[in-house]
């Protein structure tokens, strides 16, 4: 059977948001294939904020979840294999669910590799933005 922890994963989320609420995910840093932005890494975890204004092109798998997400401005992709999600929950209240690891968990993280990184974008690799400055 497969692992129930990305339906939970989505289900919270989804609901998280239909509240009017942020979801937060926390990570556990040590597994070998999450990519976060080590500078905020405390204690081998970091949160996430999912909320949809504060990441783009946001992909809840069922083996990984990954985005875009700016950190102090720069645009960084993130990749976080499911089996490294420890609880999903909202910024305001702290409802949401802790996520227990599962044997599939074990074993999935090995297989997971990240998706493709986009290229860059023309004019020095740099990714510019889509809001212009109207004076």
């Amino acid at each position: 059977m497969t692992s129930t922890k990305p339906y939970l994963i989505r289900a919270i989320y989804q609901w998280i948001v239909d509240n009017g609420l942020t979801p937060h995910l926390l990570v556990d840093t040590r597994s070998p294939h999450v990519s976060v932005p080590k500078q905020y890494v405390k204690d081998d975890s970091i949160v996430l904020n999912l909320a949809p204004g504060a990441v783009r092109d946001l992909q809840l798998g069922d083996e990984f979840i990954g985005f875009s997400a700016r950190f102090a401005g720069v645009s960084q992709e993130v990749f976080v294999p499911v089996g490294a999600a420890r609880m999903i929950f909202a910024r305001e209240n702290g409802q949401g669910m802790a996520l227990t690891e599962d044997p599939v968990d074990a074993t999935s993280d090995a297989a997971v590799t990240p998706p493709p990184t986009p290229p860059p974008a023309p004019g020095g690799g740099k990714r510019g933005g889509h809001l212009t400055r109207v004076k």
